[in-house]
């Protein structure tokens, strides 16, 4: 099984560039699975109905999201209807939507979980624990006996520090198929498999505008690092960047074989 992930989409810039590098990125790889995080793809905030649906239609098979998940009313609803789009499971218990969901395509069956980390982030439930109960879960969905080798299952770890993305990954390590992480919109050179036969990377990256800071425009981030002042953030404009991994699972054991990242730079 292979699977292609893209990191945080951020505005219009990072829609168009996944929309019109996507095929391109099916011929070059040949994933199975298509992954997108989309929680910046409304003008750098949220993602609405329509924008996922486009998401879809172009030939994304699953959405995760992030603490901006729910930064646009009109998503709630939808969120409780689709079942490839997930929100970080550790939301207070009532929280509109599902944190994880089982992919299913030619056969093949991809469990996909979302989760939001609390170093420098918001009060969430203990995401540790929550992954405990939810790849039990999908063990079952999936087909894999309770407790044995890894399930084909990605993690998106939505999460600031480093440090809490290494610590979960190797929480989950051999029980998981991947844990990328997403949210700071720099990819890191870490992407390796752990010994137990989980890939991992601590940032996947942004699919966005290559020449801004974190998909921002420059000048507004700017000025409020040199006034501390407050100013509102807008995406940055031109060419985009793609980012993202592709990750080589086994199906029998759900073991990751591999992880690459990828970056398409100036793409329009």
């Amino acid at each position: 099984m292979r699977i292609l992930f893209l990191g945080d989409i951020v505005g219009k810039v990072g829609r168009r560039a996944v929309q019109s590098c996507l095929p391109s990125l099916k011929e070059t790889y040949e994933p199975d699975f298509v992954v997108v995080n989309a929680e910046n793809s409304a003008a750098g905030f949220g993602v609405t109905p329509r924008i996922a649906d486009e998401l879809f239609e172009c030939g994304v098979d699953g959405i995760t999201l992030g603490n901006h998940a729910f930064h646009r009313d009109e998503i709630a609803a939808y969120l409780d209807e689709r079942t490839k789009i997930v929100r970080p499971a550790n939301f207070p218990e009532g929280t509109p939507g599902r944190g994880a969901t089982v992919l299913e395509k030619g056969g093949l069956k991809l469990g996909l979980i979302n989760l939001c980390g609390r170093v420098f982030m918001s009060e969430y439930d203990d995401p540790f624990r929550a992954a405990d109960r939810l790849i039990e879960e999908l063990r079952g969905r999936i087909g894999e006996p309770a407790g044995e080798s890894s399930a084909c299952i990605l993690v998106d770890f939505h999460a600031e520090a480093t440090s809490e993305k290494q610590a979960f990954a190797s929480y989950l390590d051999g029980r998981v198929s991947a844990v990328i992480g997403t949210h700071t919109h720099v990819p890191t050179a870490d992407e390796r498999v752990l010994p137990g036969g989980t890939a991992y990377i601590s940032d996947a990256g942004m699919c966005g505008p290559m020449d801004s800071i974190i998909g921002m425009d420059r000048q507004v981030v700017l000025r409020r690092f040199l006034t501390l002042r407050p100013a509102r953030f807008e995406v940055g404009h031109g060419p985009g960047v793609i980012c993202g991994v592709i990750v080589d699972v086994k199906e029998d054991t759900g073991c990751a074989q591999g992880i690459e990242r990828i970056i398409w730079k100036d793409v329009s």
